[in-house]
């Protein structure tokens, strides 16, 4: 458990799932968190009532959409007022439309960008203010094993990921002389909603391709981020830190 008493951290695709593991182990470590969610409801409400279980002494949802720059802004401007300001961020908002590049989609493209790279920016330009103010801050953005390795069938979300790496080194770069740092996690094949649809053939194939023959959990990735957005990784920023079993090093 890391200590994040006196902050706050802002989890966007807090719902369910990878988001939902990260918000209660912020809390476990006294955080106070603010959940993102884009639609459901009910998800949204019982993140909420775990992450105050987990000991979070406040918490509170923003529903917003995280490819809307406006909308962005102004969830910063109202967690630094109700919350304290923004001193942990992690972006963790992300869709998949997979097709065959030959077919997909210039909107299903365009929104993939929009919500897994363009999100990011938004939320990490949003928080910058907020965080220089505090003289220091933590941001960890969820990439992907995809977003290194590619993956047939994912050229929106994989380009996206691998965005969001770029993304992650040079704002590093640019805020460590404020003392905010900037990392990245990148998951490999993780038990979520996303995977429970595969069929048991499918994940046993998967298996085979991981050294440590199982998918992960959400607090596998959950501990990474935890770790990244403590004092304890104070001297780390830039780095991308793969939590995908050995399936790609």
């Amino acid at each position: 458990m890391y200590d994040f008493k006196g902050k706050t951290a802002l989890v966007t695709g807090a719902s369910r799932g990878i988001g939902r593991a990260i918000a209660v182990a912020l809390a476990r470590g006294g955080a106070n968190v603010a959940l993102n969610y884009a639609g459901n409801e009910a998800a949204a409400q019982e993140a909420l009532r775990l992450v105050v279980e987990a000991g979070a002494p406040k918490a509170k949802l923003w529903r917003f959409d995280v490819a809307d720059p406006a909308a962005c802004a102004k969830a910063v401007e109202e967690i630094v007022a109700e919350l304290g300001g923004v001193h942990v961020l992690v972006n963790n908002a992300g869709i998949a439309i997979d097709q065959l590049v030959m077919r997909l989609k210039d909107d299903d493209w365009n929104r993939t960008l929009q919500v897994n790279l363009t999100g990011n920016f938004n939320l990490i330009r949003a928080v910058t203010r907020p965080m220089m103010k505090a003289k220091g801050g933590a941001i960890v953005n969820l990439t992907s094993v995809v977003g290194e390795m590619g993956n047939a069938g994912q050229a929106a979300y994989a380009a996206a990921k691998a965005g969001q790496i770029g993304l992650t080194k040079a704002v590093a770069r640019e805020l460590a002389s404020r003392n905010i740092r900037v990392n990245a996690v990148a998951p490999g094949y993780i038990e979520t909603d996303m995977t429970a649809g595969l069929a048991d053939a499918a994940k046993a194939k998967l298996q085979e391709m991981i050294p440590l023959a199982r998918l992960g959990t959400a607090e596998d990735v959950a501990n990474a981020v935890a770790f990244l957005a403590s004092d304890q990784a104070s001297y780390v920023t830039g780095e991308v830190v793969r939590v995908n079993g050995g399936m790609y090093m």
